[in-house]
């Protein structure tokens, strides 16, 4: 047995593996570099022609998962591989995981009609599939929600079409839904004409409408006054906090007496 072919052989053939393994690496940074470069450069054309954003992401993402299936077929025909038996075992695989997963291809025709119905944009600020705060993507399979209270949360669009969605960007300003107790012996006119002129002067509360205050229930506690200004989707945590505090001033600077509040028995 002659070694020194055996050896001169293994290093040829480890030689030319280790080419091959790099020559895929530099194949692969360089397409996933084109990639994101051809993606940019269609998502910024996309914005100079004045396309809605969450299209503009939404295809930016389709294209993206696209080029990368042909780089990875690209890659394995740099290693000699059939690319065309690739490629059926790929639909075949894929028919195969489509059956196993349906709830991804749910999720990816629930996105398409995201994006045809448009129910919602990115920067609206909604209540859906669960999640309520600004929508900052709409990708192939999930919705990303930026909560109020700085989470992100990623919802799956299936989840999101088949609920209820409310849009509170959809009009120009929202209702603020606030109450009241004060007591049975205090006359309710005399509170909602104490109340209503100071609610006007909370910082972005809307003329028009005028904000309202009715009596909304009367228990044995007291009267139950409804309160609700109006305000831009913007302003509505300030106004709903700043609406709070001057409520309790109010009552207080009043002299009215404290409702009668009934301990709850356990």
């Amino acid at each position: 047995m002659d070694y020194q072919k055996i050896k001169e052989f293994l290093v040829l053939e480890g030689t030319n593996f280790g080419l091959k393994i790099l020559g895929a690496i530099v194949l692969w940074l360089v397409g996933i570099w084109l990639i994101r470069l051809i993606v940019n450069i269609t998502q910024r054309a996309l914005k100079h022609q004045a396309v809605d954003s969450t299209i503009v992401r939404y295809l930016g993402s389709t294209l993206s998962v696209l080029l990368k299936i042909v780089l990875l077929i690209a890659v394995l025909g740099f290693f000699g591989v059939q690319t065309a038996t690739f490629a059926a075992l790929i639909a075949a695989a894929g028919l195969a995981i489509g059956v196993a997963w349906s709830g991804l291809l749910a999720n990816f025709a629930a996105g398409t009609f995201l994006i045809i119905f448009r129910p919602f944009k990115v920067g609206d600020f909604v209540s859906a599939g669960g999640a309520t705060g600004t929508v900052e993507e709409v990708s192939l399979f999930t919705t990303t929600i930026h909560t109020p209270d700085n989470v992100k949360t990623i919802v799956a669009n299936n989840k999101i079409f088949s609920e209820n969605i409310q849009n509170f960007s959809a009009t120009a300003f929202r209702r603020v839904d606030l109450e009241t107790l004060v007591h049975h012996s205090v006359n309710p006119l005399d509170a909602m004409n104490l109340l209503k002129p100071r609610i006007a002067n909370v910082a972005n509360v809307l003329k028009d409408p005028d904000p309202v205050v009715e009596i909304l229930q009367l228990s044995r506690e007291g009267t139950r006054l409804a309160i609700r200004p109006f305000c831009r989707n913007e302003d509505y945590w300030q106004v709903y906090f700043d609406t709070n505090r001057v409520v309790r001033e109010a009552l207080n600077e009043s002299g009215f007496p404290p409702p009668d509040v009934i301990p709850k028995l356990y």
